[in-house]
Formats: C-alpha cells, structure tokens, sequence
C-alpha cells in the first residue's frame, strides 16, 4: 500500500482567501443569536479546538458574560461572569492583545471551568478603537495553537466585532420600531378606560411592557393642598401603603415643579432624594403634563445602579403624555357622570377644562410667523379643536377641527383627537415618514374608526409650515377649505377629504404651497362659514374672504377678531347654531 502523503500547510494566500471568505459569510448574518452560533463554525475553518465561547463586554459593570459557548457545561454559561483583568480572557481584554497558552497548568491566571483543557488562546475583539468583547478557544492538548492561529484569529475577530456590532444595530432598529407600535397599541388601550383606578392599575401593568421595573408608582397633583399623592405603588406585584409628597420635595416633587423628567443613576449622590422605599439605588421620575400642566408624575425606583437608560426616559415621556390624556378623559368622565343633580356644575368645570387645553400661547421660539385663534362653542361645551405645535425648529404646525355633534360628548371626543392630533405630530422627530401631513389624518382615521361610535366623527385640516424650506403642506378631512392670501390672490385651497372616524382605510391627499413674507393663511370651521342670518342666509366664503383681504394689514390676532365680529354682526339677533372657530397664520419673513 503506497502511504498517504503529509498533509499541506496552506499558503498565506489561501489563508487571507478563506479570511475573506469568512468575513463576507459574517457580514450577511444580521441575527445575533444565529450570529453568535455561526463563529465557531467559520473558525474550525482556520484551526481546532475542543471548547470555544464568546464573551460580550458589560462596560458599566466592566463584567464579561458568555454569550455563546460550544464545549461548556449547559448550567455553567449563563451565570458565569469575568471581571475585566481576571483570568486569562479578562487580562486579554484588559491589555488589549491576544494571549496563547501552550500549557494551562502552568498559567496561574486560568480560572475557567473546564480543568480538562490544556491550551488557551483568547482574543480580545475591537470596534473602532474599543475592546467588545473576546473569543475564547481551549484545546485538550498542550501546544495545540500556534503563532499563525494567533495572528489568524486576530484578524478574524476583527471582522466579529463589525458583524456583532451591525446585529446589534439592526435588533436596535427593529426593537425601537415594535416599540413604537407597542406605544401607539398601548396609548389606544389607556384612552378606553373611563375609571380611574382601574386606567391607574393598567397604566402600570402597560408599563411593564416597555421596561421591566422593581418599584412603580403614579402620584397624582392636588391643586388644593399642593401635594403628590401616591395613588398607585407596585413593589413586586403587591400595593404599598399611601404616601403625601409637596411640590418642590424630592425627585417627584422637584419633577412635578419644574416639570422636567429626572434620571438618577445613584440617589445617594443626589441631595433632592427623598428615602421612601428601602434600599433604592437608582431612579426615574416623569412628569405627566398637559398644556404644560402637570398633573402627576410616573417615578420608577431600582436597588441597582444605573439601572435606567436615556431610552427609558424618552419611552415613558411619550407614555406619560399618553396617559396624563386618559387620566384627564376618566377624571371628566368621573365628574360628569357622578351625580346628575351637579351636572350644570360639572359642565362648567368641563367648559374650563376644554379652554385650559386650547393652545393659549405660541410655540417657544416661534419668529416666522405670526398665529392666533379663536374659539366659541354654540353650548356650554363645544366640539371644536384647534392647536399650534412646533414639532421640529423652524416649523409650526396648525389643526383646525370640528367633531359632529354638540356638547359634552362631542367635548370629550374632541379632547381624544386634539391628544392624537399632538402625539402624532411629536412623533414626527422619531418617524418623519410615518408620520408624514396626510399619514397623521390617516392614523387618526384608523383609531377613531375603531372606537366604534358610528354617530361621531370629525373633520380635520392639518397644516405644517416648514420655515426652512419655505413651504407649508396642507392635508384635509372635511373641514371648510381653508383661505390663502398671497400676493394680489385670496381664496380657497380646494382640498377636500373624508371625515376621520367614518370609514377604515381611507388615504388622504396633500399639497405644498410656497411661503413668501405676508402671505397670511385662514382655517374655520362650518360654525364660521354656515353662521345663518336672521333671513336665512348664510355668512359663505365669498364674505369671509372680503373681510380677510379688508383687514390683511393686521396681525393674526387683529384678523381672527374681525371674522368674529363681521359673522356677530352679520347674524344679527339669530341664535349662534354651531361651534365656531377661527385661526390665522400670518407669515412675517
């Protein structure tokens, strides 16, 4: 029998092509967990090994953890931790540099668990500069790695680092899109509760959704006696006792006053904290705000340190505001319906609550344009809204809109769609193209239809102004068209649109229109444009457009007055019939 030949050494060549080769089957791998699974694979392509693991690096807690392990007991791997320098992965990534072990029993740093393997090459994996993490192979032979399969791995644990850190970017991506959509389920989940301790008692289990927390509670402000009071407390499934804080006291004091969210990586280093649950090392506090008011604030406690991130506080921000909403909307809905001998009071409260809604200031910062609006409902609650929003700098939004239906029905409803009106809106920052001028008419669409109230529905015409670009996109859903006065032109925007809430799966058109200094801008309802006379006539917009191009010269506020009072005296001694608002946007450069 002829005897075999000796096996060949491969040849740098081929060595670099099957590098290549791996790096490239890698890079197609956007799962970490078939990521991590596919390492060993590729690399008993390049040398032998008995046991192999990778370690991801935990730098707040400069701790490594194996996230993957061929070889390994299975009870082993999920518990073990390294402190970076500790044992010969930890001293590799410590010093940045691979370390090869011909004989384990003479390396005094050797602490892994299998006392069976005789050699190690662990290999520290970087990403721009900064060590991620180490694979780690054993073999149960003395000298089983040389020189060549250090220089090897180095380099293919290179190309790891930029596939581990690309997965991670893609699970981020697709982890903070089924987030969102988790939001907006939950934000339509909260706006069906009308009882408060049972939206209370949902809200916290909703927020164990989005992040996994010890210690949650809800306060709620009381105006009267300037006081947080706590009327939700979660520690591990079970209620704690009622606890009082003032305004101004504490983190969820300091937060409710100054109505600013609080991350607080370790409470003992922060001079406002408050002991009111033992062994509290880290906290979050959200203030709920509407219109700039808080009425409560989320506060989430942990025994860990750094225990939440600048993603958590952004997450319950959107949350809170959602919330604060329903808790309003089950507040109302309590009052309202509490006692039918006190309704003329509650409709008065409600009145007031309505107008404390409507926008009564500018958008911060606001220096393009000039707005004002007006509202004056027929009944002692109406159901139109309107609301000026800066979504992004150099931008305003506008909404004009009008529920069907009159009174504290149609109120409520409206409060609902002025909230989605500015959730969709705010959400713009984080998802433009969702969120797009008629993708927020259409999102609204979808969430009123399936409310389900056949009898409701509400026409919209949303505006968005971009100052930078120097246009405004228009989208509308049955309300009057709105007025622009450009240049020696004033008329209509012919834009019509199906009412919101009224059939599933409708798309709604936009147009873009340029800005030029002086171009004013007109929204109304058909309280304004169907105001009837004491013959019978109706206000129209050939009149409204006469009073518009009369009065050009004034401000907004000055315009939205003399529409006001030109349909007042139009009217006459006739009955006001409908809800009616006005808005105007004068662009000033």
């Amino acid at each position: 029998m002829n005897p075999q030949p000796p096996a060949r050494t491969p040849s740098d060549t081929e060595l670099l092509s099957t590098l290549f080769d791996l790096g490239r089957e890698m890079m197609s791998v956007l799962d970490i967990d078939e990521l991590l699974a596919k390492i060993p694979q590729l690399i008993a392509r390049l040398t032998r090994f008995s046991a192999f693991s990778v370690y991801l690096l935990d730098e707040s807690r400069q701790e490594l953890r194996i996230a993957y392990a061929i070889g390994y007991p299975d009870d082993i791997t999920p518990t073990l931790r390294l402190k970076v320098g500790h044992g010969v992965v930890g001293a590799a990534v410590q010093e940045g540099r691979p370390i090869l072990v011909n004989d384990i029993r003479l390396e005094p740093r050797y602490v892994g668990p299998l006392r069976n393997m005789l050699s190690q090459l662990a290999v520290p994996m970087r990403r721009k500069g900064k060590v991620i993490g180490a694979l780690n192979l054993l073999h149960e032979q003395t000298g089983a790695f040389t020189s060549q399969d250090e220089a090897l791995l180095r380099q293919f644990a290179a190309a790891v680092a930029v596939a581990i850190e690309n997965a991670r970017l893609f699970e981020s991506e697709r982890q903070y899109v089924e987030t969102l959509e988790t939001l907006a389920e939950i934000g339509r989940e909260m706006s069906s509760i009308l009882d408060l301790d049972v939206l209370l008692t949902r809200i916290a289990s909703l927020t164990k959704r989005l992040i996994d927390y010890r210690t949650f509670g809800i306060l709620l402000t009381n105006d009267a006696t300037q006081q947080l009071e706590i009327k939700l407390a979660v520690r591990y499934g079970d209620e704690a006792t009622s606890k009082q804080v003032k305004l101004g006291e504490g983190l969820v004091g300091w937060a409710a006053l100054h109505k600013e969210p609080l991350l607080v990586p370790d409470v003992s280093q922060d001079p406002r904290y408050l002991k009111l649950v033992e062994d509290v090392r880290s906290e979050l506090v959200i203030p709920m705000l509407i219109k700039e008011r808080c009425i409560g604030v989320f506060d989430l406690e942990s025994p860990e340190l750094n225990a939440f991130t600048k993603e958590h506080k952004e997450l319950l921000t959107l949350l809170a505001s959602q919330a604060a909403v329903a808790i309003e909307n089950a507040r109302l809905y309590e009052e309202v319906t509490r006692n039918e001998e006190r309704i003329e009071k509650e409709l008065r409260f409600a009145q007031r609550v309505q107008m404390a809604l409507l926008p009564t200031e500018l958008p911060a910062r606001l220096r393009d344009a000039d707005v004002a609006g007006r509202f004056a409902p027929a009944h002692e609650l109406g159901g139109d809204l309107h609301d000026f929003l800066a979504p992004e700098p150099n931008s305003l939004v506008v909404a004009v809109g009008d529920v069907s239906g009159k009174g504290a029905p149609a109120a409520l409803y409206g409060a609902f769609a002025a909230e989605l009106v500015r959730s969709r809106t705010m959400r713009r920052r984080y998802a433009p193209d969702r969120f797009s001028v008629s993708g927020v008419l259409q999102a609204m669409n979808t969430i009123l239809h399936e409310r389900q109230l056949e009898e409701y529905y509400c026409t919209l015409c949303y505006a968005f102004f971009d100052f930078k670009r120097r246009g405004v996109t228009v989208s509308n859903s049955g309300l009057p068209y709105p007025i622009r006065c450009s240049g020696d032109e004033c008329g209509q925007i012919e834009l019509p649109g199906v009412p919101l809430g009224s059939f599933p799966g409708i798309t709604y058109d936009e147009i873009t229109l340029p800005l030029e200094a002086g171009d004013m801008f007109v929204f109304c309802t058909d309280g304004i444009f169907e105001a009837m006379s004491e013959d019978g006539v109706e206000f129209g917009a050939r009149r409204l457009c006469d009073v518009i191009r009369q009065h050009r010269a004034q401000g907004a506020r000055g315009i939205v007055d003399e529409i006001f009072e030109a349909v007042t005296a139009f009217r006459g001694h006739a009955r006001q019939n409908d809800d009616m608002t006005a808005v105007a946007v004068k662009i000033t450069r």
